[in-house]
């Protein structure tokens, strides 16, 4: 008996789905109005509802696998999704750069000394690969992939993330409910659901947030809107 989903039953779930689903919406906006309220800094305020609402987005797809009986595959230390590109806008890249140096000093060090040691050796490659137009080429994501670059948080000692509870959208919706080898045997594996839907509803609450703080005279280290339409790929922010 097989005991992994085979790609047409993971089909057959999806489509369950989005009968038994429904996404509470206001789930997310409640964490920003929540942190609107804090006695913090507007910087601190940021800092909290960008992790919060993280953490809601994988609550959400715990919620959506539970509704189907979908139970992910993936398993620690496996990292092949971690040569895919990240895309992510200006305002998240300073989110994630804000929350890494609220580290522990042991941590950040460790952070550091790693992205230096990854643009020395991935540097010039990466010089080529973030000119691949993510808007406008079809293939982008096949030519990134067949590079072989990993994401610069990734450890490739352990094949852990070292911003694990920060990772991106795109990072934390990409899930695997078939035979992982999938992942080992296909660059761009079929079999994978992305819940990179999510996004709308993490970036909308988080846009309400800034206009809120826009109109109340302080964006912080935002500078609203502009970081909300400026988008590169993940090394090109931490470089």
């Amino acid at each position: 008996m097989n005991a992994f989903l085979t790609f047409d039953e993971i089909q057959q779930k999806c489509e369950q789905l989005n009968d038994k689903y429904e996404i509470d919406e206001a789930k997310f906006y409640r964490v920003v109005e929540k942190w609107a309220n804090e006695n913090l800094t507007v910087d601190e305020k940021l800092l909290g509802s960008f992790q919060e609402l993280l953490e809601v987005v994988s609550e959400e797809i715990v919620q959506m696998e539970e509704a189907v009986q979908l139970k992910p595959t993936c398993q620690m230390g496996c990292a092949f999704c971690c040569y895919f590109p990240i895309i992510i806008n200006e305002m998240e890249a300073k989110l994630m750069k804000n929350a890494i140096a609220r580290m522990p000093e042991e941590r950040q060090t460790r952070i550091h000394k790693h992205l230096r040691n990854y643009f020395e050796q991935y540097g010039k490659e990466l010089e080529e690969l973030t000119t691949l137009d993510h808007e406008e080429d079809p293939d982008f994501k096949k030519k990134y992939i067949a590079k072989q670059i990993p994401c610069p948080m990734l450890n490739t000692d352990t094949n852990q993330c070292m911003a694990y509870e920060i990772r991106p959208i795109p990072c934390r919706t990409y899930v695997n409910y078939t035979n992982p080898s999938v992942c080992a045997e296909n660059q761009m594996p079929k079999e994978p659901i992305s819940y990179e839907f999510l996004y709308n509803e993490y970036m909308g609450a988080l846009n309400e947030f800034l206009q809120y703080l826009y109109e109340e005279g302080d964006t912080g280290f935002v500078e609203y809107p502009n970081d909300m339409y400026v988008y590169r790929y993940l090394p090109e922010w931490l470089v």
